[in-house]
């Protein structure tokens, strides 16, 4: 990971690769009735997509009782607190901030660097455009 300076860290696609290696490697231990993935839109699609390859789970766009929802990372954690259903995974998980603890994570991350995907723009601001109307919509 590259650190830009005090708020913004870059992940990069090699990081994804060990992170998502390490995912599938929980699985079968921490969740091990998930049958299917499901990527949350935006975040967590391309990570549930590297993990339907690396865990031979098929990826889906409906939620069943036994998916597997997968995100980036919880940050305030009100994204993975809506979602349905009993299994959850996050490539990095913020204890110290987010209000939900999935079931599973690859990294925990105590800092409070916005986290910048390889998927993102490196110019992205530390909370979303859609967050941010959420927040004060």
């Amino acid at each position: 990971m590259l650190r830009f300076n005090d708020k913004k860290i870059s992940v990069s696609w090699w990081d994804i690769t060990d992170l998502i290696k390490d995912l599938a490697g929980k699985i079968p231990f921490d969740v091990p009735l998930a049958d299917s993935i499901y990527g949350i839109p935006r975040g967590g699609l391309i990570p549930a997509v590297m993990l339907s390859h690396q865990t031979g789970l098929p990826l889906v766009d409906t939620i069943g009782a036994h998916t597997l929802v997968v995100d980036d990372m919880t940050d305030s954690g009100v994204t993975m607190n809506k979602m349905p259903g009993l299994y959850t995974a996050v490539l990095f998980h913020k204890p110290h901030t987010s209000v939900f603890t999935p079931n599973v994570y690859s990294k925990l991350h105590e800092g409070d660097e916005w986290l910048i995907f390889p998927w993102e723009k490196h110019d992205s601001e530390p909370i979303q455009d859609y967050l941010n109307k959420e927040k004060n919509g």
